[in-house]
């Protein structure tokens, strides 16, 4: 399994783009970011009245606030985790299953859909989830939960439950709290769903040990955006996002991988084409988009190391 850490630079390299924010919500539940597209992130469970940049953040690019996901803040982190879903979300969503939610329980969609595969098996989830409970019957379900309510498990129970765990599910902001690299190493040998709608589409995260990302598509996005305003939380589901389920085989994530590579493939070649038409017209000093071309080009090369890794998998 890849270094777990090493997901906070392939964020960062999916987030270099220079779009200006045009709204930045921070709501009750979720954190929203948007430009043209909209990314979201869980926000911080906790109050506060001294946040040092209320009426900055719009206009800002999505590179500066992406760059925040490495800070400790736990608002900073979350403002980061928004800001690259909102970056990532500039591509085609991967093929997978969207899940049409029973009514009254749309946020617990994903284990409705794994449950067949639960019975009898230990599983341990992260997070609580309204409603989760109801399925505590029908197999071994154990809940690790940072403000834990009654029957759940501190932070700390991960490290004696996750080891025997068959399957869990991880919810994605633990990479915002910076408690994915450990949890991701302990879940190595566990079916791993790494879900919520703070889930970043990255076709990487196989090399994590993450089998399934479910994930969040969004339906209707000026709902979603007054919904998060009005304090939200899993509202959201009724009828402005809906789950979305892939399996990140090495097969599927290397489709996926390609469809993405060629894309920014696209954008290099344009970037260099205007860098071509910026000198030919005579213009000195450093081309205004060098630093934009410097991120796509490394980030290219990452993506191929990927590819090769995926490649290798499926040949072995």
């Amino acid at each position: 399994m890849e270094n777990p850490a090493r997901l906070y630079e392939l964020l960062l390299d999916y987030a270099g783009s220079d779009t200006e924010v045009t709204e930045l919500n921070i709501g009750l539940v979720w954190t929203l970011c948007k430009t043209q597209h909209i990314g979201l992130a869980m926000s911080p469970g906790m109050p506060t009245r001294t946040l040092p940049w209320p009426g900055t953040l719009a206009g800002k690019p999505l590179a500066e606030l992406a760059g925040w996901i490495t800070d400790w803040e736990p608002y900073k982190a979350t403002v980061a985790m928004a800001a690259i879903n909102c970056s990532l979300n500039r591509y085609e969503l991967p093929a997978g299953i969207t899940l049409l939610p029973a009514a009254n329980r749309a946020n617990l969609a994903v284990f409705d859909h794994f449950l067949p595969r639960l019975q009898g098996k230990k599983v341990v989830v992260i997070g609580r989830y309204p409603g989760i409970e109801a399925y505590a019957e029908q197999f071994s379900l154990s809940i690790i939960e940072r403000q834990p309510s009654p029957g759940d498990y501190p932070d700390p129970a991960c490290e004696f439950l996750l080891p025997d765990a068959d399957w869990v599910f991880l919810t994605a902001s633990s990479i915002t709290n910076k408690t994915f690299p450990r949890l991701a190493e302990l879940a190595q040998h566990a079916t791993t769903v790494l879900m919520g709608p703070t889930v970043p589409w990255l076709p990487e995260l196989h090399e994590f040990g993450i089998n399934y990302l479910a994930g969040i598509e969004v339906v209707d996005p000026a709902k979603l955006y007054r919904t998060v305003a009005e304090g939200g939380g899993v509202r959201i589901f009724d009828d402005a996002v809906r789950y979305r389920i892939v399996d990140l085989t090495p097969e599927n994530s290397m489709t996926w991988l390609k469809d993405q590579i060629a894309q920014d493939y696209a954008d290099r070649q344009q970037l260099n084409l205007a860098m071509e038409q910026w000198y030919g017209s005579g213009n000195k000093g450093r081309f205004p988009e060098f630093n934009l071309l410097n991120q796509v080009t490394a980030k290219l090369s990452r993506m191929d190391s990927s590819y090769k890794r995926l490649w290798d998998a499926c040949s072995s």
